[in-house]
């Protein structure tokens, strides 16, 4: 999570449109560090002409806010919000909760890449890959899912996968399967009127 960030983003658990333009450059310059650390490391490691691919789920736009490539993250911060209203979740919770996690555009890759230094850009692919991994058609996005509630329930198993012990680990483990039942309904609603997909980075470098 970017350094200083508190609870200047309220109730945003990611940039989202809604987010104050300092979260947006402090989750960009995290980012920055983060990677160019990475391949820092890696470089050290690496022998010249050493070859390295990676795989990271990215966005397809330069602007941060795009709410297709944050929805996931906007329908949980609904979901904690319900659960405010409700007496299940503190407000001062929510507010200091941001999701550790930056998905970069191509120019942001490339220009973290060419600043730090240690590899060449080989080679750079995207690709898209819908929520529900069981239904891979991801030309047709404005058209709903066949079955909400089985789509809902994939896309949200990868999400709690690696945002579960986080969200435990702050909110407690008590709230942890009402806010995953509820959460599961709202990208069920989402799919239902519009298919969504993650958008996928592939990146060839080579050591200098």
């Amino acid at each position: 999570v970017p350094e200083g960030l508190g609870s200047s983003n309220n109730e945003n658990i990611y940039m989202a449109i809604r987010s104050p333009p300092e979260v947006f450059e402090a989750y960009a310059k995290q980012y920055q560090r983060d990677f160019s650390t990475f391949l820092s490391f890696r470089g050290e490691e690496m022998i010249a002409g050493g070859r390295m691919v990676l795989t990271f789920i990215g966005r397809s736009v330069e602007d941060p806010s795009c709410k297709h490539h944050s929805a996931h993250y906007t329908l949980l911060s609904q979901t904690l919000l319900d659960m405010v209203a409700e007496g299940l979740v503190r407000m001062n919770d929510l507010y200091s909760f941001n999701v550790p996690i930056y998905m970069p555009c191509e120019q942001e890759v490339k220009t973290v890449i060419q600043n730090e230094g240690s590899f060449n850009l080989e080679k750079l692919n995207v690709f898209q890959v819908s929520w529900d991994a069981q239904d891979n058609i991801v030309d047709e996005e404005d058209s709903p899912v066949l079955d909400k509630h089985r789509s809902a329930k994939l896309a949200t198993d990868c999400i709690r996968a690696f945002i579960e012990p986080m969200l435990a680990a702050h909110f407690g483990n008590s709230i942890v399967d009402e806010l995953f039942e509820r959460y599961t309904k709202k990208v069920g609603e989402h799919l239902s009127k519009q298919k969504s997909s993650y958008f996928n980075i592939v990146i060839s470098l080579r050591r200098k």
